[in-house]
């Protein structure tokens, strides 16, 4: 909306003149959205989570008995938080991005449609519990589905900006054609970032904070990918319309940490489904657009851990009968292990500001 007025404004000016320049730059765009969906969040936070508390209050069900005691104090904190940092990022997003760009518009639709698939499983929880929300076979398809129409909107309207199913290898700086395996590629990097958020979200701030350090990392990947000056000398792909994506990008960001300002430790709401989907929905495009999957899963390399942690320990205990932590998540194996939920969570953060920063870092080794 922002950046539309300031070409409206731009016809009335002479270029040298033109006073609406600085709103149409990406890099003012992407601050300004950031500080948009945080004070959004952080203002209307306590509202929203009045309204949640009289609705949607999350019941303390673990499969773990143990786990179930050290949260015993959880039980009943609103969940669904996931709908204020939607908000956020759609007003945030809807103000300083371009309604123009196909690559703007197709990660907002994944953002709506893997938040409403989170508010249908969390809604389950909250009112059948009994049914434990969605099955894994129901999430999984819908997201498959998700992951599917980004892949044929990326072919079908992203591909005469320069998206064609590639992907770039770090450090290297190769550029490889996947061609008809970009569908199953795309389909398991979506899939994969948004299960793996999910599984994060089980301790105070964890995953919202590591989401945060996460997705900057991954805002400056798609932003060097839509700057040709910049994509030229890191020697990555130059991909049209990116910076665009950057701005959503900085949206979830901002809203996140806003949401973070009530979801710290002792939290007054939890994101549910609902956020941790959409959040991880969004790394994972992020990253698909700026041809930059190997160092998004560096940068989410927390991520990455809590869910080979979930998946290890089930392959172990089917194989062997016996448990390779003492619970999965890897964040439970740690409560477990004595540590204060506190203490799991900043050294959770310290670890993933050092893979984020990582990342970055490989990015400027491939640097010509």
């Amino acid at each position: 909306m922002v950046l539309l007025l300031a070409e409206l404004l731009a016809s009335w000016f002479d270029p040298l003149l033109d006073p609406a320049a600085v709103a149409r730059s990406i890099t003012f765009r992407t601050a300004a959205a950031t500080i948009t969906a945080f004070l959004i969040s952080v203002c209307f936070g306590g509202r929203f989570i009045r309204w949640l508390r009289t609705r949607y209050r999350e019941p303390n069900v673990s499969p773990s008995p143990h786990v179930r005691e050290l949260h015993a104090e959880k039980d009943g904190t609103p969940t669904m938080g996931g709908l204020l940092i939607i908000a956020a990022t759609l007003i945030a997003a809807g103000l300083w991005g371009s309604w123009k760009e196909p690559l703007f518009l197709i990660g907002t639709g994944l953002l709506l449609g893997l938040g409403t698939l989170g508010v249908v499983d969390d809604t389950l929880k909250v009112h059948r519990p009994e049914l434990g929300g969605l099955s894994e076979r129901a999430k999984l398809l819908v997201q498959t589905a998700l992951s599917l129409l980004v892949c044929a909107g990326l072919f079908l309207f992203a591909g005469g900006v320069g998206w064609h199913g590639e992907l770039y290898v770090p450090v290297l700086g190769v550029t490889v054609s996947l061609g008809w395996f970009a569908l199953p590629w795309v389909v398991f990097v979506l899939v994969g970032a948004t299960n793996a958020v999910n599984l994060s979200d089980g301790l105070d701030g964890l995953a919202a904070g590591c989401y945060v350090l996460a997705g900057g990392a991954v805002a400056v990947l798609s932003y060097v990918a839509g700057h040709a000056r910049l994509a030229d000398h890191f020697g990555v792909p130059y991909v049209p319309g990116a910076g665009e994506v950057t701005v959503l990008m900085a949206g979830t960001i901002g809203a996140a940490l806003g949401f973070l300002w009530y979801n710290c430790h002792p939290a007054e709401v939890f994101m549910g489904d609902t956020g941790a989907l959409a959040l991880g929905g969004m790394l994972a495009y992020a990253a698909i657009v700026a041809r930059q999957e190997v160092l998004m899963a560096l940068a989410c390399g927390v991520f990455v851990v809590e869910a080979g942690s979930v998946l290890l320990q089930r392959a172990c205990y089917k194989r062997t009968g016996r448990r390779l932590f003492k619970c999965a998540p890897i964040h439970h194996h740690f409560q477990l292990s004595g540590w204060p939920e506190n203490r799991v969570v900043v050294r959770f953060w310290i670890v993933g500001a050092i893979l984020a920063t990582a990342s970055l870092a490989l990015l400027r080794l491939g640097a010509r």
